[in-house]
């Protein structure tokens, strides 16, 4: 049985920026992984990416959408790796968190 996972991360970028900085942590992510999947695959409509991954076999589909306060992202991942549900929620927690980070300068004191 499938399993899905759902990240919803707030932010204050705004929808267009957001999903700039969203859109080059992806394709950083398929560059960097590129040699360990079979097939990956990225369709944007407006603020909503579809994702599909196929590595080691296995199928993982996901949709991104960016919204102008938050990020919302769901993955359904085959049974196969549903018991790496929590590893792999944590993982792409601290992505989606860094990708809304990239050039972000924190507010001096």
């Amino acid at each position: 049985m499938s399993k899905s996972i759902v990240i919803t991360l707030p932010h204050d970028l705004g929808a267009e920026a957001a999903k700039k900085r969203v859109t080059e942590r992806i394709d950083l992510l398929r560059r960097d992984y590129v040699d360990k999947l079979a097939y990956s695959e990225v369709t944007w409509s407006g603020d909503r990416a579809d994702l599909r991954v196929v590595a080691f076999g296995q199928t993982t589909t996901a949709q991104l959408d960016v919204m102008p306060d938050a990020l919302r992202i769901e993955v359904q991942l085959p049974w196969i790796l549903a018991a790496l549900s929590g590893k792999i929620q944590g993982v792409l927690t601290s992505n989606a968190q860094d990708s809304l980070r990239i050039g972000r300068t924190q507010p001096k004191p």
